[in-house]
C-alpha cells in the first residue's frame, strides 16, 4: 500500500508545479519529505493515517485502491497541521530537519500549509472518479467537518496554555479535536469508500475515535516518561512548556506537592526529574496508562463490531496495537 499511496500524494502536490512556482512544490515535497538534507523514510513519516484509510476499505471490500483519494487528502490535512502547529508551537525541527518556517520564513510556512490544505480537499474529490459521485460528495463532506473538528482542537489546546482553571474533564474536548478527529476520519472515510453500511461505517469510525484518545493518552505519557532517543522528543519539554497533558491535569487536581509548584510559575529544566518523580508519586502516570488502557479496549470491541473481513482485518488489528505499545 506504501508505494500507492505515495504515488497519490505526488500526483496530488504536482497540482502546485507551474511556471514561477518550483519553490513552492519544492517547499510542499521537502515537508513531505521527498526532497532536501535527510530526505526520505524517516523525513515522511510512517503515513499511519493513509493506511488506515486503506485497510478500513480493504475490510469491507477487499479492495483498497478506490480509496486512494481519501488516503492522500488525511495525509495532507495531516501534514497540514503539522506546517501550521510548527509555527504556532515555535519548533525549529520537524523529524529531525529544519522546520518550513525555520527554512522559508513564517509567510512563506503559511502559505504553503494552506497550498497543502487546499490540495486534500482538492484529492478526495477524485474519489467521484474511483468509487461514486454520492461516496465521493460524502466522504468531502465527512472531511470538511473533520477539519473544522481538528482547528476547534487546537484552538483549546493553545488556549489551555494561558489558562491556570483547568478541569481534567477540560482535556477530552481538546484531544477529540486535536487527534482523534482525523484518526477517526480515516477509519470513517475508508469504510464508506469501500460501500460499508451506515451502521458499519459508524463502528469503524469510533474504533478510529477511541484508538485516537488512545494514542494521545500514550503520547502524553511519553512526553514524561518516555526515552527521548525512542520519543525524539525532550521529556522535559511538555513542563518547561506548560502544555496541558492528562498526566499534568491530573496532577495538578490532586492539589498536592506538584500542582503547587506548578502554580508558582515557570519550570526549569534542573527542576523536572523531582517533578517527573513527584507526578509518579502522586499516581499521575497510572492514572493515564488506566486511561489508555480503557480506549484500547473501546478501540479493539469497536473494531471487532464493525467485522473487518481477510487478512486487512488481521493488519489493522496489529497496526492498532503496534500504535498502542510503542515506545516512540
Amino acid at each position: 500500500m506504501l508505494p500507492a499511496i505515495e504515488a497519490e500524494l505526488r500526483s496530488a502536490v504536482a497540482r502546485c508545479v507551474g511556471p514561477g512556482l518550483e519553490e513552492l512544490h519544492s517547499m510542499l515535497a521537502y515537508h513531505m519529505g521527498w526532497e532536501g538534507v535527510a530526505a526520505g523514510p524517516s523525513a515522511a513519516g510512517k503515513r499511519i493515517r493513509p493506511l488506515l484509510v486503506l485497510l478500513a476499505a480493504a475490510c469491507v471490500s477487499q479492495e483498497w485502491t478506490p480509496a486512494l483519494p481519501a488516503a492522500a487528502a488525511v495525509e495532507l490535512i495531516h501534514n497540514f497541521s503539522l506546517i501550521h502547529d510548527d509555527i504556532e508551537d515555535n519548533s525549529p525541527l520537524r523529524r529531525g530537519r529544519p522546520t518550513v518556517w525555520k527554512k522559508w520564513g513564517i509567510p512563506q510556512a503559511i502559505n504553503t500549509g494552506d497550498a497543502m490544505f487546499t490540495l486534500a480537499h482538492l484529492a478526495i474529490l477524485r474519489l467521484a472518479e474511483t468509487t461514486t459521485p454520492a461516496i465521493g460528495l460524502q466522504c468531502a463532506n465527512l472531511l470538511q467537518s473533520t477539519c473544522l473538528h481538528l482547528t476547534q482542537g487546537q484552538y483549546l489546546d493553545i488556549a489551555y496554555e494561558s489558562r491556570g482553571d483547568l478541569h481534567l474533564d477540560a482535556y477530552w474536548p481538546m484531544v477529540s479535536g486535536k487527534t482523534a478527529a482525523l484518526i477517526s476520519a480515516c477509519t470513517g472515510l475508508g469504510a464508506v469508500a469501500g460501500g460499508a453500511v451506515e451502521s458499519q461505517v459508524a463502528e469503524f469510525r469510533e474504533f478510529g475515535r477511541a484508538l485516537g484518545l488512545a494514542f494521545q493518552a500514550q503520547d502524553d505519557i511519553l512526553g514524561l516518561w518516555g526515552d527521548a532517543a525512542l520519543t525524539g522528543k525532550s521529556a522535559e519539554s511538555d513542563l518547561l512548556s506548560g502544555k496541558k497533558t492528562l498526566p499534568i491535569l491530573y496532577g495538578l487536581k490532586q492539589a498536592g506537592p506538584f500542582a503547587h509548584r506548578w502554580m508558582q510559575g515557570s519550570i526549569q529544566a534542573s527542576e523536572v526529574p523531582d517533578l517527573t518523580r513527584q507526578l509518579e508519586i502522586e499516581g499521575a502516570r497510572d492514572f493515564a496508562q488506566d486511561a489508555a488502557d480503557r480506549l484500547t479496549n473501546q478501540a479493539l470491541a469497536a473494531l471487532q463490531r464493525a467485522n473487518p473481513q481477510g487478512p486487512a482485518g488481521e493488519a489493522l488489528h496489529e497496526l492498532a496495537r503496534q500504535l498502542l505499545n510503542r515506545q516512540g
